[in-house]
Parts: structure tokens; C-alpha cells; sequence
């Protein structure tokens, strides 16, 4: 019930399925829409007052008095103060649309208690939230819209923790066109801001500590999303949503409409910037001048790329449980991005309408061959486009490739490229601190020996190039180090055991690393 409610009311708060071009503003009009807003919500809660419409000038004033919900909670177990109705005003245009507007802010407190019935107090607010935007009842969604929060204010408490966090203020923005093609499908495009992002945690099992970031942006679009096809299908859903079992009709009419969404989108892309994220605490302190998160999704249906990265610059950690003599090891800049290409969403989602998910062993029985649709006979690739990490005693850079496959762990193989700048000043770095740490210094022999398989290039940097093939055998800069697994070499060339062998001369050969100084 519970479920139903939430759903309901937070995707069709703004269901305006009435064609706005010559209506005329009255009460008929607003009890149309009252009906609209409260249809899915159950009886009890239809009638509670919850949603009021009235007719306002040349708009629609929507009232929700979300303190109805909680007329049947239990004051011992949850309760809330402060929850004053909160308005919006919606009005039609020639187009069909909606203009929607509203300014309201929260201020409440509280109290629940969560499945252990430890007690928690908390508090919200906002000072000012102030909104515009395009409303589309086709697709029960906005078009555009912008967005103003200020003063936000969250705190929990509890007999083991206490949370406090603030925001400054809050902008974002919302854009779509059609897509391209004329297929239904829409472009969705969003932009925002937070400024002096503020969080401090205690507890009794934990010393303070406060997180703070001047501004987090963030990014993202979507493109050829079928918005539509998408709230016909939670439409159905809600209005199933009782059901124990789906009819053989109702099944394949809900297929139906999952198929009409495949692809689900063309591309997806989202990046998360942080400044000057900074961390405090009795323990030690740390900073990032600059965290960047992304992840993409793109390409055709038959063939999708899906990457992810993460980028830190100006990296600082200023702690006690840190010896000294460690610190030139901690990175000050690091740079990760992977991808994995090649996923077969066409061929997946039509395995995925031939599932008879009436019998229960199906979706069970059928995951490993739903991964090789998706993965080509199951066969997956990663890859790696950037690895970096750089410190004051050791500048490295990584790019390679993994291809294995889904139904195991062994068969797998590898191409990898690794450089290093200053190698010799990373050695001398790490020969310094064995004189305080000496099990260090297999560390330092370990990568003098590994420097014996390096090249050089153009620019100075020490280059490995590795490649792992499947059957186990291992080559560095085109050198065999290690041969291809399986069954003894003796027997394999009809020896009997007890035959010598002259050793291979090129094969699982390590050229001899060079003297410790």
C-alpha cells in the first residue's frame, strides 16, 4: 500500500491528462484535475483532503497537505512537526502544456524509530525553494524547468550518532528536445549546482568529522529516451500493482510495451565534479582540490559501450597514523577510466520478451544465458584507457585490455602497456625507506629486477609491454618470461620421464636482474 502511495504520488503529482488548448479556469476544471491527482491513491487517502485544487485567476492552485499521511501513524513510532501544506500553481497552454510555478519552504522536526526501535530525532529545512517549468501530460513529466533551494538544513540523532549537514544553495536546470528521427523518443539534458556542501558526523564508536566542498556541479544528458512508452508502463504497473499474478493477457500486453522501450535509450552520460573537497577528523585531515566522476553509456543497440572514471587532482593527507617517511608515497594526483565495450542490448532484450516468466525455474535457469546474449556468447572484454598515478617519488601510466568470459575465471587473457618516468628515483625512494623498514628492500629488488625487462622511450619513460595470452603463456616487451600452461613438457614431446631435455633457448626465460647496489 505503502508503495503504491509513494509511486503514485511522486510520479503523477503533475498527471494533468487534460488537453489544456480553450479551457476555461473553474471549479469543473479543478475538480477534473483533483480527480487526475488522486485516481491511483487509495480510497481512504482520496478523500483525506490530501490534494486540494482551486481555481486561481488564470491558473490551478494545487494544495498538498502531506500531514494526512500521517494520520494513522503511530505518535510513538513516527512523528513529525512543522508539515504545513505546501502549494503549486499549474496553468494550461495553447499548446496543450502546463506552466507549473510554485515557492514554498520546509521547516520540520521530528521523530521515528527504525526496525531495532532505537529512537532517532531529526530536523529538515529549507529556507526557499522556488521553481519553474513546462509540464507535458503526454509523458507525465516536464519538458524544461529550473530549480532555487537555499538554506538546507539536515540533522539525525540518535543514542549512537548524530548527523549535521548543510547546503548554501541549490540551482539546477532541465531541457529536452525531440529526438532525431521523429520516433517518439525525447532528449532530456540537466545541469546544477551546490555550494558550501557542509557534513559532520560523531558517534560513540567514531571521533568527529567534518566533510566540506565549496561547490559540487554535476552534468548529464539522455538522449532518445521513450518518455511515453516509460509512464504507460508505470501506469500498468500501478494499476496491477495489487495483483498477485499477471493474466496470460495482461503478461503479454505488459512484453508488449517493454519491447516498444528497447532500445531504452540512445546514450547516457553523467559527470560529477567536487572542489575543494576537504576532510577533518581527530585522525587526521585530507583534501582533493579537484574530484571528477563520470560514466557514459553510447553506441548502437547491437554494440554499446558502457565507461567510468574517476579523476582526483591536488591530492593532500596531513595524518599522525602516517610515518613521515611514507608521505612522498601518498599520490597527488590519480586517474582511473574503464570501459566495457561491445554489449548487445538488442539481441538481450529479445531474450529477454522470450523468457515465460509464469514458470518458476525460468528467470533462475536462464541468467547465464541471458549474460552470453547480452556479452556475445558470452565472451567480455574490459578496458582500461587511462591508469595514473603520480606522487613525488614515482610517476606512472597504465592502459590495457581484459577479455575473458562470463561463465568462468580462467580462461582470460590481457594487453597491457605500463610506463614510468624517474624509475631510478622511484628505486632510490624506495631503498631509502628500507634503512627504517628492511622487509622494503625485496620491494626495491623486486622492481630493479623488473626494470631489467624495461625499453626506454623517446621521452625517457621506462615501457612494459605485457600480454597474457589465454593459455597461461606470459611476454614482456616481446620476450617469453613464462610458456603456456599444460601437461609436462617431457610427456608432451613423447620424452620418457627420466630423458633429459636441453632447456629451450628463447622460452620461459628471465634475463637476470641486475646487482643490488
Amino acid at each position: 500500500m505503502r508503495l503504491k502511495l509513494v509511486t503514485a504520488t511522486s510520479l503523477l503529482a503533475l498527471c494533468l491528462v487534460t488537453t489544456a488548448q480553450g479551457v476555461e479556469i473553474n471549479q469543473d476544471g479543478a475538480n477534473a484535475v483533483k480527480d487526475t491527482l488522486t485516481k491511483l491513491l487509495p480510497e481512504d487517502l482520496a478523500k483525506s483532503g490530501l490534494i486540494t485544487v482551486n481555481p486561481a485567476g488564470a491558473r490551478y492552485e494545487i494544495i498538498y497537505d502531506l500531514a494526512k499521511l500521517l494520520a494513522k501513524a503511530d505518535p510513538a513510532t513516527f512523528a513529525i512537526n512543522g508539515l504545513t501544506p505546501f502549494s503549486m500553481f499549474a496553468t494550461p497552454l495553447d499548446s496543450g502544456l502546463w506552466n507549473i510555478e510554485g515557492d514554498n519552504n520546509l521547516n520540520v522536526s521530528g521523530h521515528f524509530k527504525g526496525p531495532d526501535q532505537k529512537p532517532t530525532d531529526f530536523s529538515y529545512s529549507i529556507a526557499s525553494l522556488v521553481y519553474t517549468g513546462v509540464f507535458d501530460p503526454a509523458i507525465s513529466y516536464l519538458r524544461s524547468g529550473t530549480f532555487t533551494g537555499k538554506d538546507i538544513k539536515v540533522t539525525s540523532k540518535s543514542d549512537t550518532e548524530e548527523v549535521h549537514a548543510s547546503i548554501a544553495a541549490i540551482d539546477q536546470k532541465l531541457s529536452s528536445t525531440d529526438s532525431a528521427g521523429g520516433n517518439g523518443r525525447i532528449d532530456f539534458a540537466g545541469s546544477g549546482s551546490m555550494s558550501t556542501f557542509v557534513e559532520q558526523v560523531s558517534g560513540l564508536q567514531m571521533p568527529p568529522v567534518e566533510i566540506r566542498a565549496d561547490s559540487i556541479d554535476f552534468d548529464a544528458k539522455v538522449n532518445g529516451l521513450p518518455a511515453k512508452q516509460i509512464r504507460e508502463i508505470v501506469l500498468f504497473v500501478l494499476d496491477h500493482l495489487e495483483e498477485k499474478e499477471l493474466s496470460p493477457e495482461n503478461s503479454d500486453k505488459i512484453k508488449g510495451m517493454l519491447k516498444q522501450t528497447f532500445p531504452l535509450l540512445a546514450s547516457f552520460s553523467e559527470t560529477i565534479g567536487v572542489n575543494n573537497l576537504t576532510i577533518s577528523s581527530q585522525m587526521g585531515n585530507g583534501g582533493v582540490k579537484a574530484f571528477d566522476y563520470n560514466v557514459a553509456v553510447d553506441g548502437p543497440s547491437d554494440a554499446m559501450r558502457f565507461g567510468f572514471g574517476i579523476n582526483a587532482q591536488d591530492i593532500s593527507l596531513d595524518s599522525p597514523l602516517m610515518p613521515a617517511s611514507y608521505s612522498p608515497f601518498v599520490p597527488t594526483s590519480f586517474d582511473l577510466q574503464l570501459a566495457i565495450p561491445n554489449m548487445d542490448f538488442a539481441t538481450f532484450g529479445d531474450a529477454f520478451m522470450a523468457v515465460d516468466f509464469s514458470s518458476a525455474e525460468a528467470p533462475e535457469t536462464s541468467g547465464e544465458e541471458m549474460a552470453k546474449k547480452l556479452f556475445r556468447d558470452g565472451r567480455l572484454a574490459v578496458e582500461f584507457p587511462k591508469i595514473s598515478a603520480k606522487s613525488d617519488v614515482y610517476d606512472l601510466d597504465m592502459t590495457g585490455k581484459i577479455e575473458g568470459r562470463v561463465d568462468t575465471e580462467k580462461d582470460y587473457s590481457m594487453e597491457a602497456t605500463i610506463l614510468a618516468r624517474d624509475l631510478d628515483k622511484t628505486i632510490a625512494a624506495v631503498q631509502e625507506l628500507a634503512k627504517t623498514d628492511p622487509d622494503l628492500n625485496q620491494v626495491s629488488f623486486g622492481i630493479m629486477m623488473v626494470k631489467g625487462f624495461a625499453k626506454t622511450d623517446a621521452d625517457g619513460r621506462s615501457r612494459w609491454d605485457i600480454s597474457i595470452s589465454r593459455d597461461g603463456a606470459i611476454a614482456v616487451n616481446g620476450q617469453v618470461v613464462k610458456g603456456p600452461d599444460g601437461p609436462d613438457q617431457d610427456q608432451d614431446q613423447g620424452l620418457e620421464p627420466d630423458q633429459e631435455q636441453e632447456p629451450d633457448q628463447g622460452q620461459d626465460t628471465v634475463p637476470a636482474p641486475p646487482q643490488q647496489p
